[in-house]
């Protein structure tokens, strides 16, 4: 398979249901009396609202009722719906023949009641058409789905789903909800190294796909609960409870690999910016000269005031201690975005290095400055005095930038 760690291409749309760009997938067993109307119900609605071609399968399980017939007889009475049966239970295992032999580019699959509103169909397929996303689930745990179902189901998705995020830490919200898509390429790299064949295919599935570095795509849906539902609750726990086991441990052991997988189908990392402008320079050099005018303003102020008493040499040596001080503190906190005490010493003798440099620099020019002039107006002064502090606070920056911006804390 070609390796696809760049963004996906966008999926092509062509005009035949024989190219179907999607394939919405109905696991069923023993299902012969919901079957009709979801199916009806399902393409009605992808016939009117769903802008691309489209198919539905309809994956029979080893039903022993008449599903199989009735299946049969919509493909017969409906253009673009198919059923493809297996002689074994399981849901996942359904779902992964009928994924793995479907030839459309994006694949989906809902359960059989319907009871997520299709109107979030088209938001859960469009970014994996687009090549935003690799995989797409519907969650009813999101603040702005609206959920109907009793305490007892919403307790154990809730408790299911933070189960898996501490003992798997799965990022994604909703395993559990029956609405979800995949691209297809995606599918085939992923598929055979999912081994479970029942419930806990969907979370397997997802966890392989975060592991492997590929983008999950929410989306908010509107869920009513099937009074109805024949499914296990506690046989369903506890089989998701071993799959859970089961996959922990490959995750541990290195069974799966992870490492190929990334590097076939996962997104690569955003690309660096160019090496000559460094991450965030051009604001720390904005908030650093902000920084720096204030600094030298001070300096300035302080050299004046004490030049009378001190001399030039003393009077430089105590306003450029004061500011240095300073001038770090300010620069760590605005400047760096570092905050609180931890490196702060060395910091700041990071800050007194640059200040003794900036001594070298500022004490020799004014030292230059009184050989060539024995009495210097104090204009001339303070401009050899800026010229010298302009090339120590180039330096200072460097130094800082290099002790400072890979620290932030």
């Amino acid at each position: 398979m070609t390796a696809l760690s760049g963004p996906r291409a966008a999926v092509q749309t062509r005009s035949t249901t024989a190219d179907a760009l999607l394939d919405v997938v109905i696991p069923v067993y023993n299902e012969e009396t919901d079957l009709g109307p979801c199916v009806r119900r399902l393409h009605a609605h992808l016939t009117e609202h769903f802008p691309y071609p489209f198919q539905i399968t309809v994956a029979d399980n080893a039903s022993v009722d008449g599903t199989l017939a009735v299946a049969q007889a919509l493909a017969a009475e409906l253009p673009g719906v198919g059923v493809r049966h297996l002689d074994a239970k399981g849901r996942g295992r359904a779902l992964s023949a009928a994924w793995s032999a479907s030839p459309a580019p994006v694949l989906a699959y809902m359960d059989v009641d319907l009871s997520t509103d299709l109107a979030a169909l088209l938001p859960l397929v469009a970014p994996l058409i687009s090549g935003h996303s690799d995989l797409a689930i519907g969650t009813r745990l999101a603040r702005t789905s609206r959920v109907v179902r009793g305490a007892k189901r919403e307790v154990i998705s809730r408790a299911y789903n933070l189960l898996l995020r501490g003992a798997l830490a799965a990022r994604f919200s909703d395993a559990q909800c029956g609405f979800k898509a995949i691209r297809a390429d995606v599918a085939a790299g992923l598929l055979p190294h999912v081994r479970d064949t029942g419930w806990f295919f969907d979370t397997e599935l997802l966890v392989l796909a975060q592991r492997a570095g590929l983008r999950i795509h929410e989306v908010p849906v509107d869920w009513v609960d099937d009074p109805d539902s024949r499914v296990d609750i506690v046989a369903t726990a506890l089989a998701d409870l071993r799959g859970m086991g089961r996959l922990g441990r490959a995750l541990v052991t290195g069974a799966l690999p992870l490492a190929e997988l990334r590097a076939q189908l996962g997104r690569a990392p955003l690309a660096a910016p160019p090496a000559q402008v460094p991450v965030g320079l051009p604001r720390q050099l904005t908030r650093f000269a902000a920084v720096g005018v204030a600094s030298t303003l001070a300096y300035l102020l302080l050299f004046v005031a004490t030049r009378g008493a001190l001399g030039a040499q003393p009077a430089n040596l105590l306003a450029l201690l004061v500011t240095a001080v300073a001038n770090t503190a300010a620069n760590r906190r605005l400047t760096f975005g570092i905050t609180g005490s931890r490196h702060a010493g060395r910091h700041h003798a990071q800050g007194l290095l640059a200040f003794a440099l900036g001594l070298a620099l500022t004490s020799g020019a004014l030292a230059v400055l009184h050989a060539l002039i024995a009495v210097p107006a104090r204009p001339v002064e303070l401009a050899v005095l800026v010229a010298a502090n302009l090339a120590a606070t180039v330096l200072r920056f460097v130094l800082l930038r290099l002790g400072m911006h890979h620290r932030r804390g």
